[in-house]
């Protein structure tokens, strides 16, 4: 599976909010900024089961957005690998229930589908998707705050819980967390090395020694990847937006171009293309992971989405945390959340939130979906069941130590272009600091202009 580039989706996201604003199909509180993230998702239409007892059902999925059956008391919109899942949960909803259910996956991109068609009164009641949404979400009425009781709340990873809170309020019931790790083939070169260095230095030995062709595998691009660059300029005491006194990201505080960030900003030089060529825009979201499974690299930087083509590749492989900076801090890399949502303009409010509080909140849900895509479930008794038996789900936890939650405000859309512009010249050898400085020049004038 490859990682979403939110720089894509954030574009198209903007691109709908400001249709909908000018064509004023949105509500009165939508806004022509968006949020970033999104997921590849497969859509459907919907079931015309009308009927109060009729099961969930998963349409066949198209390239086409899907369209609501507004006879259906209950929809929700999710991804196809999610939506099996999800469907056997909402049989046994609807039949307990007795209402009509109909789980639809979406093939477009799923947030930008999801804010036209709430804009339009056509969306779901409930949606799934990345915690870097809310703030887009929020920002054009699409999404409700979530009545969590303070059990329901201390139910859940405080990292995950963070990520569902905006401006004080709780929107999601977060069900999954992500992050990077380094993940070493210990065929090739020595696990968990203790810097940025000696990872190097090691990788460049397997290198040397004709085991390996790629000291490390680190997507980047043409268009750089922030998100990926993110554990090491965290590592250089660099960062994206500081934070207000309750811990909530703050616009107005831009590091792009910090101290911290240009230190990160010298080591992307040092060794890239012009350096000592280990960062290279010849390696991206396309081949990162496979030069990693067919032994040409003994390093990658990559998530939990990584795990099934690694272990089919047969490797004998260990995952840490991704190395920081001889002489600086430990890696920062962001934590992201995948999460239910409840419309604002759901047709049945009061349903939707049953589900999604009493009955998506369960462990056997979070469970099941780990099932279908490895990655850390949200709920401590869940993730603590799971981490039992996957060592590899407890090293990417254990990796994230020093994480920071995915920005969630509509700001963090303005980022991931002009970021991963410059991250990407300065590794094909552009100078460091103008090439910061000229990206948090565009950031803040994005961010002022709305």
């Amino acid at each position: 599976m490859v990682r979403y580039r939110p720089s894509l989706t954030t574009a198209a996201a903007a691109v709908v909010a400001a249709a909908l604003s000018l064509t004023g199909c949105s509500s009165s509180t939508s806004k022509s900024a968006s949020g970033s993230g999104a997921s590849a998702t497969s859509a459907s239409s919907p079931s015309a089961s009308g009927s109060s007892s009729a099961p969930a059902a998963a349409s066949s999925s198209s390239s086409a957005p899907p369209v609501r059956d507004p006879n259906t008391d209950l929809v929700i919109w999710t991804d196809a690998q999610r939506a099996p899942v999800l469907q056997q949960f909402a049989q046994s909803f609807a039949a307990a229930n007795g209402i009509s259910v109909s789980v639809q996956p979406v093939a477009t991109d799923l947030q930008s589908a999801y804010v036209t068609a709430t804009a339009a009164g056509k969306g779901p009641d409930i949606v799934v998707g990345a915690t870097d949404w809310i703030g887009n979400l929020v920002q054009n009425g699409a999404i409700s705050p979530l009545p969590l009781t303070a059990a329901q709340k201390g139910s859940f990873q405080t990292t995950a819980l963070n990520a569902v809170t905006y401006n004080g309020q709780v929107y999601g019931v977060p069900y999954a967390t992500e992050n990077l790790a380094l993940i070493t083939n210990t065929a090739e070169a020595a696990a968990n090395p203790a810097t940025f260095e000696t990872m190097v230095a090691d990788g460049q030995a397997a290198v040397k020694a004709g085991k390996a062709s790629e000291a490390l595998a680190m997507q980047i691009g043409q268009q750089g990847d922030p998100y990926t660059a993110q554990p090491l300029l965290g590592s250089a005491g660099g960062f994206i937006f500081g934070t207000k006194a309750d811990g909530s990201y703050d616009p107005s505080q831009v590091g792009v171009d910090n101290a911290g960030s240009k230190a990160f900003a010298a080591q992307l030089a040092k060794y890239g293309e012009k350096g000592q060529n280990v960062f290279k825009r010849s390696i991206d979201a396309n081949n990162a992971v496979s030069l990693f499974t067919s032994g040409k690299t003994p390093y990658l930087i990559s998530g939990p989405w990584a795990l099934d083509q690694i272990r089919k590749a047969n490797l004998k492989y260990s995952i840490s945390a991704v190395p920081g900076f001889a002489g600086m801090g430990p890696s920062q890399p962001f934590v992201g959340v995948q999460a239910f949502y409840v419309s604002a303009k759901a047709k049945n409010t009061a349903i939707a939130q049953e589900f999604t509080l009493n009955y998506l909140t369960k462990k056997d849900v979070e469970e099941a979906l780990y099932k279908v895509d490895p990655r850390a479930p949200a709920l401590t008794d869940a993730y603590n069941d799971v981490s039992k038996t996957d060592p590899d789900i407890a090293a990417f936890q254990a990796a994230a130590a020093h994480g920071v939650v995915l920005p969630q405000i509509p700001a963090m859309s303005a980022v991931w272009g002009p970021l991963g512009i410059a991250e990407a010249a300065i590794v094909g050898g552009a100078d460091p600091n103008t090439s910061m400085a000229d990206a948090a020049t565009q950031i803040k004038a994005a961010i002022a202009k709305g």
